[in-house]
Order: structure tokens, then sequence, then C-alpha cells
């Protein structure tokens, strides 16, 4: 039986973060990941600049490791099809990273025990302990698998009722003639109904492509459509040929899932905090697993329910309850918003500044 003071589902970001404070605490913590790190993750891979204050480091000593941290310092949007509108900013306004590194690096840097291709099968309470697949017993543990994360699973005991956002994505070494797209510039594509958008990212050597859209009711046709548009445009060649992956997560404040229990907390995609405007869940990731961690440290071993509704509250206020739009106002917005895409104004201020940036907050 391997004993723990935490156990930590899921080695991304959100785990690894919180797994770091942890130990920095002096609490016994283990990792355990279905995956073998490096590993792929659906994700544009782009990093608003608060992130790094989150982990308590800096863009130069990421990139003084060797791996890939391209700046960016405009974007090109548009409704797929329509006008391109290009905003530039005096300053890296982003950056962008291979989640096969970031997530690596993250893990490594948190210095705990780590259980590479281990699949969460059960999960029990045992008096004031959790057991996890009968071989591990910890005090805490944090969900941090993502949306099918069994340790949300088990804490809400249903499925989710909310419709989910899904997306696909490829990346790939490309050479300079295969693609337009400028390593300091990521190109965004609205769906004409703007229940979703797509992307073009460029890291160096490696070029990011990608679709999100909310449900998955003619998501296989939208990905054939950006395809063909894609090379028909010929913004980038060779796209029907990579290998794209699939992914699923709720935008924040749309979840009805509940983020703690006695002993066990969500964070990151299992909590449902993905910014639900552009999708991004690396800085609510991080931003969650600080906080888990610091809700523990502050509770002085305490684990019980009233214990972490700090966490919980706070959660609640960083992303409150979403409201959906009836269909008939989806359409009249989406018609609206076709309008304003055109502006310069709009889509910096709005856009890029508020929606993606966040900057406007």
């Amino acid at each position: 039986m391997i004993e723990c003071d935490a156990l930590i589902v899921g080695g991304g970001p959100a785990g690894s973060t919180a797994a770091r404070l942890l130990r920095l605490a002096g609490w016994d913590v283990v990792v355990a990941d279905r995956a073998r790190f490096p590993r792929d993750k659906v994700c544009a891979g782009w990093l608003t600049p608060d992130v790094f204050p989150l982990l308590d480091l800096t863009p130069d000593e990421y990139r003084a490791t060797g791996l890939t941290l391209q700046e960016i310092t405009a974007f090109r949007t548009s409704v797929m099809g329509g006008r391109a509108i290009e905003t530039r900013y005096p300053h890296v306004a982003s950056y962008a990273i291979r989640r096969c590194e970031f997530d690596t690096f993250l893990l490594q840097r948190a210095g705990v025990r780590v259980l590479e291709d281990t699949f969460v099968r059960t999960v029990r309470r045992d008096r004031a302990k959790w057991i996890v697949n009968e071989s591990i017993e910890a005090s805490v543990v944090i969900g941090a698998g993502g949306h099918f994360c069994p340790v949300a699973r088990h804490l809400r005991d249903a499925t989710d009722e909310p419709v989910p956002i899904v997306a696909k994505e490829a990346e790939f070494r490309i050479a300079e003639q295969q693609t337009r797209v400028s390593g300091t510039t990521p190109e965004l594509f609205f769906c004409r109904d703007l229940q979703g958008y797509a992307w073009c990212v460029r890291k160096g050597d490696y070029l990011n492509v990608g679709i999100g859209r909310r449900g998955n009711r003619g998501f296989a046709t939208h990905i054939r459509d950006f395809v063909a548009f894609l090379e028909r445009h010929r913004i980038a060649a060779d796209v029907a040929s990579a290998r794209w992956h699939g992914h699923a997560y709720l935008g924040s404040g749309v979840g009805t899932r509940p983020v703690t229990g006695p002993g066990v907390m969500l964070i990151g995609d299992a909590a449902g905090l993905a910014y639900p405007e552009s999708g991004e869940g690396i800085r609510p990731a991080i931003e969650s697993g600080r906080l888990a961690a610091e809700t523990l440290i502050a509770a002085n071993g305490r684990s019980e329910a009233e214990d972490l509704r700090p966490f919980a509250e706070t959660l609640r206020c960083l992303h409150p309850p979403a409201r959906e739009n009836p269909a008939p106002v989806r359409a009249a917005l989406s018609a609206v918003g076709r309008i304003l895409m055109n502006s310069p104004a709009f889509t910096k201020r709005v856009v890029l500044d508020r929606w993606f940036l966040r900057t406007a907050y």
C-alpha cells in the first residue's frame, strides 16, 4: 500500500502546481496519471503573461531550459472566410508553448512521486482516509484529471447535464513553405454562428491547428470545412494528413458539479473552469491548483467540508454561474457579432483584450 498525505489524480498544470506547493510546505504528495510523460494534450498552447507569476517562474527562466517559448505580439482574427483584422501590440501580449514540453517541465519541477500509466478505477472513503485502486491511501485526494476525471465522477455521482465544449487539434513539425502563419501572430477564425472558433498557432518549427465548439452536433463537418478552408486559402498545407486529437471540457460557470467534499477537491478542467469565451484552461487550472494547495496548507492538515469551503467560495467568485441564452437570442447575438467582428476597435478591446487576454478584467 502506498501511503501519502495527498494524492493528486492528473499531472497537468493544475495537478503539478498543487503538488509543488504542497511539497514545499512539507506534504508527502503522490501524482497519478494515466499517461506517460511527455504526452500530447489538446490545446493551442498559449499562455497569458499572468500565468508565470502564478508559477513563481519568469519567461526568461523557462526559456533558459531550451524549451519552446514563442512570443506573441499580434493576432489575425476573422469570421471564417471573411476579412481578417490584424491587431498589433507594442509589447509581448502572450506566449505559445508546446504542451508536451510544458506539462513535463512542471511535473518534474514539482519534485514529487509520480505514478505514470496509472488508471484510477476505484475510489472509496474509509474513515478519514481515501483508498484509491485498493493500493494507495491518502488523507486528501485532488482531482485534476480533466473533464472525465474519475475523482470528479465519484464526487458528483452523476453525469454532467451542461453541454460541453468539444475540441480537436493537431500539432506537427512544418517547413516554412507549408504555412503563411507567423510565430508572432496566431490566426483565429470564428465560426459564422460564433459558437466556436478555430486557430493556427506557430511555435518555431511546429504548427498547432484546431477547432473548438459548444456541443458536438455537426462537429465532424466543421472540422472538414476548416481543414478545407486552410488548404484552399494556402494558410497551411498537409493539415488533413496530420494526427488529430479530441478533447471535451466544461466552460467556466456552467458546471453543476460540486468542487469539494470531505477530504476531496477538484481543480482545473475537472472542476469545469476553462474560460468560456476563449476556451483557455491553463491559467484557471494553475490558479485553482495554487488555491487548492494554499487552502489545505492554511487548514493545518484539516480537510473536512467546512475546512475546504473557502476554496469552493473563491472559485465561485472567480467563475460565477453562467446563464444560457435561448436559441433566438443566440441567433440574434451571432448576427450582431458578425458585424462587430469587422471593427478593429471591437476586435481589440472585446475579443482580444477582454475575452482572450483578459486584460480588461
